[in-house]
């Protein structure tokens, strides 16, 4: 089966920007699903036990029992409760550094392992987005059912923020959402070239393979290279390749969370790193223009792509309990707006202190 190095940059010559090709659709897949993904639509079929929450796993609405992890406090209820969803060539363990900081806030984190991904079926496969918005949105109507009394939060990392993003724009949601380095990267933000490239290429031939390796062995995701040593470790989270079917319809899916950002009722906390290298910056920018002035957004100076496991990630930890204890405040790190984003600027840490005390109710 053919790679896309020499393939897509053949495609664009004419453009005069075959490097830049390879490295947008190289980059593309380093966002994209984990090894040997394939673009395999499927359809959830309701299933005879219906859904439910498990102490390791949720049965979502066709029966697929997907892995998930949590981290509570050590006694009594949650006042708030966090549902993590992962990015590409991720799992549950994206939240294994923040679920317990958290839980000794009185904050219960639940993260799972998304279809096709980690330790769920189908491992590789892409299943479409529409399956993995189900999903999520099967998932937080069990959380809020076992949960009525607490805070509920969707936090989503890189792809998995996309995912959060398109299962929030229309009831049932989450009463807060948190995207961290969003990966709303769709079409409209694409240079021509690169839409070219793409496009041709799945038409050509939807089978060709990319390999990102080449490319993101540059892009460091995050300055944590002890973490970053460790996941390289995981055969669950090993980049290696991905169809181009596959990332087609991935930016399909971006570009539909770009377009629906805007309508999200809830309040949303907007997080990236000034040192994200994998999402342009000028995607970021246009997207965050969707936001609300009511939202948050921050740029964190010494943040990366991975702002959970950064080595500054405590300070994001603590920007997002601040957030889901009271929307209307301004996030305590003071860290600067995003740029492009209507949002009101942060308080310094001090001045913000007192916002974290008491949590606002929805």
């Amino acid at each position: 089966m053919r790679r896309v190095c020499g393939f897509a940059g053949s495609l664009v010559a004419g453009a005069g920007r075959p490097r830049a090709a390879l490295v947008l659709l190289a980059l593309l897949a380093a966002l994209s699903l984990a090894g040997h993904a394939r673009s395999q639509p499927q359809q959830a079929s309701p299933a005879a036990s219906g859904p439910r929450l498990e102490a390791e796993a949720f049965v979502s609405s066709d029966g697929a029992r997907l892995p998930l992890q949590q981290w509570g406090p050590r006694a009594g209820e949650p006042w708030a409760v966090i549902v993590g969803v992962h990015g590409m060539n991720d799992d549950s363990n994206a939240f294994e550094l923040a679920g317990p900081y958290w839980a000794r806030d009185g904050i219960l984190t639940i993260a799972y392992d998304q279809r096709g991904f980690g330790r769920s079926p189908r491992h590789g496969v892409w299943v479409g987005d529409a399956v993995l918005v189900e999903d999520l949105r099967t998932l937080i109507s069990l959380v809020r059912a076992r949960y009525p009394h607490a805070i509920l939060a969707v936090a989503g990392e890189s792809m998995g923020a996309t995912i959060a993003v398109e299962a929030s724009a229309n009831p049932p949601t989450a009463d807060r959402i948190v995207l961290l380095s969003p990966a709303l990267w769709g079409w409209s933000t694409q240079p021509a070239a690169y839409k070219i490239a793409l496009r041709l290429a799945a038409r050509a031939d939807p089978s060709v393979k990319v390999q990102p390796a080449w490319v993101t062995k540059h892009r460091l995701p995050s300055d944590n290279t002890d973490q970053l040593r460790h996941r390289q470790s995981d055969r669950y989270r090993v980049i290696k390749d991905m169809r181009v079917d596959a990332l087609y319809a991935m930016v399909d899916g971006m570009q539909r969370a770009s377009d629906e950002l805007g309508r999200i009722p809830v309040p949303i906390a907007y997080l990236v790193g000034a040192h994200d290298e994998l999402i342009p910056r000028g995607a970021l920018a246009a997207a965050a223009r969707a936001l609300k002035p009511s939202d948050h957004s921050a740029l964190y100076s010494n943040g990366w792509h991975l702002l959970l496991i950064d080595r500054q990630r405590e300070t994001v930890f603590d920007d997002i309990a601040g957030f889901i204890r009271d929307p209307a405040a301004p996030l305590a790190s003071g860290a600067p707006v995003v740029p492009g984003a209507p949002t009101g600027a942060n308080a310094p840490a001090p001045q913000a202190a007192a916002a974290l005390r008491t949590p606002t109710r929805r």
